[in-house]
């Protein structure tokens, strides 16, 4: 009977989410219980009668004191008092180490959604904002576990690695705001006011200005704009959405129904995981306010266009959108104001959480397509009725996130597995099909923030067309770790995997030649986040070798640099990655997924896929210029040079306690690596760069 209820119960990860809600539920409690609490300790009446009756008023008071302060209450350094004494007591709690009950408490909630999380989505765990805020968590016990937390969410760059965690934002949020040393404090009164706090007034908190948002009409590049649909329908809108997406754009079309009325669609992308936009109101941590709060720089930006297209009062709107893009459009609905201004007909959300909200107009019609493995909406229950919601909630051939979140996975789903969603709202939008016969494209902006990575990554860009899509040149790395792992190596054999011409050698370390091992962790990019192993070995000068260039070259410019690391093999984790390091570098790639942690003592990385494995201790270094490379690969009878020009804290390691283990039959770089020998020695010396930014140049095609 027990088994058999088992079978019949809700699933294990929907138990888990919960008790993660009800467990940060009673943390929330217990909080609102110490501000209660720390109120009547320090309130001016208990104040006066314990100078009137030192008896009792006093014995009262040390009574709500220790309650606060006291390990087996409420205590910790979390204490709500308007300031003097209290402050002092909080801090006095931390120097000992203690942390809030309600601290503790929000711990235990995220473990579990956590472990919900990684349950239905084992893939999840190979992320490295998932892998940051895991060992957090796991911290040894409790207290430090908190510490460790506050730590994370004070790190920008490691915000930046969270950013892929949309799953637990709503947790993260309400974790973030319980942990806050200072309750008080504006970005704890942002956190609470966005989580989803039960019987907590969020208007009653202040909310920060993250900028006003602003919208820049520009105009599209020839292919983009072949590319737009010139009819409309839904599946059109869609393809829309997808070619502008991960760019900070929106689009607004005029179109010219059936009934030869012209009505207007506004289309906006959703957040790309792993792509910096703090130059734009479509990044994650407004995709955090977005999810929460009605007013935020996105939906205010997406305003500001429709303002500027110049729609008339009045006139018909329908609002497409997906993930933080139809979150944004859906508050936009939500508004009164704009309500009376335009008649927003339609609202549809793909890959969006649409079950609690509802539009000012009630009869606006609203649709909202999720698949049950994408992990983004967030489902909370089926919402409150309403005549015109229509939700369609399948279970996609994709299980794998965030591959099922992206817009072209809903789009192939919409015509294979659920065309009959795509009908039902075909048919709902009957009256904007027709010719399209404007279409503008606006750039969302973010008023008075500089751009990420300004003022290193600040610089002209162009873009190169992959068989994964147009890419903007140089590429950017806003947060990388990286370790390069040094070998000195036969230098006959390090030429035999180098092409075969006369001209292109090795360079020479007195006998020897130098192979490199480079392992990167990119957590934050313009092509999205992924891992890169690649195995090179140091050349001359292809024109005029010279016994010393290498020695030289450490004065000179990057740009001047005549030798060059030579690139034999490369491995990087995903299909963007691949296409612009084979076509683009013209490097030798495979794809294979590593799991990679070169940001603590210990450098780690697995890569069963690949045959190669790498852990250990570099030892003690000393810190050094960060050093810019030339690489080079080749394409048919020429060699591609590119640039390579870093930003950050780069140490050297002389004795590295590294070992790096290969399994010879998973593939080129680890059939190098074994001709090499590497697997049998340690490296002579390792560069580690924790944390650094970088721009990588296309590739410049020599004559050689």
């Amino acid at each position: 009977m027990a088994a058999h209820r088992r079978a019949s119960g809700p699933p294990a990860e929907e138990m888990l989410r919960e008790c993660a809600r009800d467990v940060v539920a009673v943390a929330e409690g217990i909080r609102e219980v110490s501000a209660r609490t720390s109120s009547v300790l320090f309130a001016p009446a208990l104040t006066g009668s314990a100078r009137r009756r030192p008896r009792t008023g006093l014995a009262a008071r040390w009574a709500l004191l220790r309650t606060l302060t006291n390990k087996q209450g409420l205590g910790g350094s979390a204490i709500l008092a308007p300031d003097g004494v209290g402050h002092l007591l909080g801090a006095a709690g931390e120097a000992l180490g203690r942390e809030s009950l309600a601290a503790l408490v929000a711990v235990t909630s995220l473990r579990l959604r956590i472990a919900a999380v990684l349950l239905d989505h084992p893939e999840c765990g190979h992320d490295p904002g998932m892998r940051r805020l895991t060992d957090a968590v796991t911290a040894g016990h409790d207290p430090e576990a908190v510490r460790a937390l506050r730590a994370l969410f004070k790190d920008r760059g490691a915000q930046r690695s969270l950013s892929a965690l949309a799953p637990i934002l709503s947790e993260l949020l309400t974790i973030q705001g319980l942990l806050d040393e200072d309750p008080l404090s504006d970005e704890t009164a942002w956190a609470l006011a966005a989580g989803p706090v039960r019987g907590f007034d969020a208007s009653r908190l202040p909310v920060p200005d993250r900028g006003e948002g602003g919208a820049q009409a520009v105009e599209l590049s020839a292919r983009e704009a072949g590319s737009l649909a010139t009819e409309g329908s839904f599946l059109g809108f869609l393809r829309n959405i997808d070619a502008l997406a991960g760019d900070g754009r929106v689009l607004v079309q005029e179109v010219r129904g059936p009934d030869s009325v012209l009505r207007y669609v506004v289309q906006a992308p959703g957040a790309a995981p792993g792509r910096p936009r703090d130059d734009s109101p479509q990044d994650f941590a407004g995709a955090w306010r977005n999810l929460f709060l009605a007013d935020s720089p996105y939906s205010r930006s997406i305003l500001l266009a429709i303002r500027d297209h110049g729609i008339p009062r009045g006139a018909d709107l329908a609002l497409v959108g997906h993930g933080e893009g139809g979150i944004a459009l859906l508050n936009l609905a939500q508004d009164d104001e704009f309500c009376r201004a335009y008649r927003v007909t339609h609202v549809v959300a793909v890959g969006a959480q649409v079950d609690d909200r509802r539009p000012a107009d009630p009869r606006t019609w609203v649709a909202g397509i999720t698949d049950r493995h994408d992990i983004v909406p967030v489902p909370e229950g089926p919402g409150a009725p309403h005549p015109n919601r229509y939700r369609v909630d399948y279970t996609g051939p994709t299980r794998e996130f965030p591959l099922c979140h992206l817009l072209r996975v809903y789009i192939d789903h919409l015509e294979t597995v659920v065309p009959q969603a795509r009908a039902d709202v075909d048919r709902a939008l009957a009256l904007y099909h027709g010719p399209v016969e404007r279409t503008r494209v606006y750039r969302l902006r973010d008023r008075g923030r500089p751009p990420e990575g300004y003022p290193f990554l600040a610089v002209p860009t162009t873009s190169l067309a992959t068989s994964a899509g147009p890419v903007d040149m140089p590429v950017r790395y806003y947060d990388s770790s990286a370790a390069h792992l040094c070998f000195p190596v036969d230098t006959d054999v390090a030429r035999s995997l180098l092409p075969d011409v006369a001209w292109l050698v090795p360079t020479r370390l007195g006998r020897r030649a130098l192979a490199v091992l480079s392992l990167y962790e990119h957590r934050c990019t313009t092509i999205g986040p992924y891992t890169e192993l690649g195995l090179s070995v140091l050349v001359d000068d292809l024109w005029r070798p010279h016994a010393y260039d290498l020695a030289a070259d450490l004065l000179r410019r990057a740009d001047l640099r005549r030798t060059g690391r030579y690139l034999v093999a490369l491995a990087v984790g995903t299909e963007e990655a691949r296409a612009v390091a084979e076509e683009v570098w013209a490097q030798p790639t495979v794809r294979g997924a590593a799991d990679i942690d070169l940001q603590g003592r210990e450098l780690r990385l697995h890569a069963p896929g690949l045959g190669v494995s790498v852990e250990g201790r570099p030892g003690p270094g000393a810190r050094c210029p960060e050093p810019d490379w030339v690489l080079y690969g080749r394409r048919g009878e020429s060699v591609v040079r590119t640039l390579v020009r870093a930003y950050g804290r780069t140490r050297i390691h002389a004795r590295p306690r590294l070992r790096l283990r290969v399994d010879g039959a998973h593939g080129p770089l680890a059939r190098h690596l074994q001709v090499l020998e590497l697997d049998a020695v340690r490296p002579g010396f390792v560069l580690s760069s924790p944390r650094f930014m970088a721009r990588r140049s296309a590739g410049a095609v020599l004559p050689r």
